[in-house]
């Protein structure tokens, strides 16, 4: 999953990495003092050497033991020569041992404009739309230009934290939980399901009336596609084995009437939530999208789900854009992830329409549905 992703990501952070690891310049950071070591404060016009260079000899720096240490300075008891082991008398020395090198860096815009725009072309070659790619390159940016950061033991690893940083933030911005907000809204709730045909619409309903099952809800399903040959059948034989009612016309009927009457029978039977499915369509089918519209006027969902394929790319983020126009969604499900090498549906549609993606269709099987979390997702790109 995501490999090709991944791929291409990889090759940026080792890119800046090795830009950093060039910017970066030795600085010292002294340890603690030992505590057997009295602290000093002098200003800066009182300060003087910590050792009188001009008296130590090469004995002396052999046998450190013999240097001296001015006792108005630092108000030190006087200490036998021949006791080299009593620190107090050679504290100064552990000091300057004592210093770390470590390294530090600092980026300006100059230095970026390459592997940013490297980064850029990355993203668009995952099919991350170019609107979303502007967005997480320039939140890369504003992490690392201008800040004066100490490096670790990998400089990729700086990159990378301000790269999960950006992703996670585009991803996030839209977090809606379905299960609150099922578990709080009046009954029914009746959530209409939209996409085009051959997108694992009609499969994603099934798999949520499942998991809605599990929690112990009573769920109907309304079999609104009317319109496409065997879809009234399909769904059918999906309900009866996950073990939940459907309500049906015949083929060619009204489907805002299906929806109705599946409305009607919730409130007669007590029913926690309506799953409404409709027919696959375009949205420049003007017939089948204001069907769609009177489908939603009629018995008015509290809920639309876009639903369309991981794999389908900046297709899919189009068509979400599109259907979000003509009827405003209130999120997505995407499927296939478990098969999508790029990643740039998942990263976009979020992004784009301004909704949370709300599943992520797995896998074949009806528990294959998995509750969309923005951190386990950029986890998977960096693994």
């Amino acid at each position: 999953m995501f490999n090709k992703l991944k791929e291409k990501l990889s090759g940026f952070t080792k890119s800046l990495g090795r830009q950093i690891e060039e910017k970066s310049v030795p600085v010292e950071t002294p340890q603690e003092q030992a505590d057997d070591v009295p602290l000093i404060s002098v200003s800066e016009s009182e300060q003087q050497p910590l050792v009188d260079t001009t008296t130590v000899t090469k004995d002396d720096i052999i046998e450190p033991q013999k240097a001296t240490v001015s006792e108005t300075q630092y108000e030190v008891n006087e200490v036998e020569a021949s006791k080299p082991q009593e620190p107090k008398k050679f504290g100064f020395v552990s000091k300057a041992k004592a210093l770390v090198f470590e390294r530090e860096f600092i980026l300006d815009e100059k230095d970026l404009e390459e592997p940013l725009w490297d980064l850029q072309i990355a993203l668009l070659e995952s099919d991350i739309a170019l609107t979303v790619a502007e967005a997480i390159t320039e939140a890369v940016k504003s992490e690392l230009v201008g800040s004066r950061r100490k490096i670790g033991k990998d400089t990729t690893d700086i990159v990378e934290q301000a790269l999960r940083n950006a992703l996670y933030n585009v991803m996030s911005a839209n977090v809606f939980d379905l299960d609150d907000y099922v578990k709080n809204a009046k009954k029914p709730v009746h959530i209409v399901f939209v996409g085009i045909n051959g997108t694992g619409k009609t499969t994603s309903i099934a798999k949520t009336a499942k998991r809605f099952k599990d929690m112990g809800y009573s769920v109907v399903l309304a079999a609104g596609d009317t319109f496409r040959a065997g879809a009234i059948d399909q769904l059918q034989i999906h309900a009866d084995r996950v073990g939940v009612k459907v309500i049906r016309h015949q083929e060619g009927g009204d489907p805002a009437a299906v929806v109705y009457d599946a409305i009607q029978y919730a409130k007669a039977h007590k029913a926690d939530i309506v799953l409404s499915d409709t027919a696959g369509r375009m949205h420049t089918n003007l017939n089948l999208m204001e069907q769609l519209k009177k489908v939603c006027r009629i018995s008015a969902p509290d809920l639309i789900i876009f639903v369309d394929e991981a794999v389908a790319g900046n297709d899919a983020v189009e068509r979400a854009a599109q259907f979000n126009e003509a009827v405003p969604i209130n999120g997505s499900i995407l499927t296939k992830t478990d098969a999508d090498a790029k990643g740039g549906a998942a990263i976009s549609i979020a992004y784009i329409t301004g909704k949370p993606i709300l599943f992520l269709g797995m896998g074949q099987g009806y528990d294959d549905l998995k509750k969309f979390d923005p951190k386990w997702f950029v986890d998977q790109i960096f693994e």
